[in-house]
């Protein structure tokens, strides 16, 4: 991955590939091109769906911890 230009950490080790694939494949299921060429609206339609689909496995996890 490039060089970020922002403060983002990720809290879990190793999880920086699984974050990039995640990011892949809804920009896939999209149809959404990711580079610099696209849309602020496409990448925040790419981003939107990484944090839906992080809270709901958060959820899940969390779920299943407390049976």
């Amino acid at each position: 991955m490039a060089e970020d230009r922002n403060n983002n950490k990720l809290l879990v080790p190793g999880s920086e590939n699984a974050v990039d694939n995640m990011k892949e494949e809804i920009a896939q299921e999209f149809n959404v091109e990711l580079g610099a060429d696209t849309t602020a609206r496409d990448n925040g339609k790419v981003g939107g769906e990484m944090v839906k689909r992080m809270i709901r496995i958060a959820e899940e996890t969390m779920a299943n911890k407390h049976q």
